[in-house]
């Protein structure tokens, strides 16, 4: 499922002639590109969609929506392990998470 998800400015850089923050989802920090909202500023809420910014969002909206967002499992299903949520819903172990097998050692 790909959501667009309300986020706080936290940050603003530019990388590679792009403007980009750091943004927190409830926890969760991602880079966030904020070319098409230039104005942001920190302290801003905006609605990313797969990397983006496209659109401001006021306070009491973005965060009634992150806790229905939580109540329902959907941050954990946008920002968990994609291994780990996948295995689960296969009903198999994840093989990520398993220590890796040793290699013999190789003798001349």
């Amino acid at each position: 499922m790909c959501l667009a998800v309300p986020g706080k400015v936290l940050s603003l850089h530019e990388r590679d002639g792009t403007l980009m923050s750091v943004v927190d989802f409830g926890g969760v920090h991602k880079d966030v590109c904020l070319q098409y909202i230039p104005d942001a500023a920190v302290g801003d809420y905006v609605v990313v969609h797969v990397g983006f910014a496209i659109q401001r969002l006021d306070e009491d909206s973005a965060l009634r929506t992150l806790a229905e967002f939580e109540h329902l499992g959907v941050l954990n299903e946008e920002f968990g392990d994609g291994f780990e949520i996948a295995a689960k819903q296969a009903g198999v172990d994840n093989p990520a998470a398993q220590p890796a097998r040793e290699q013999p050692e190789a003798t001349s």
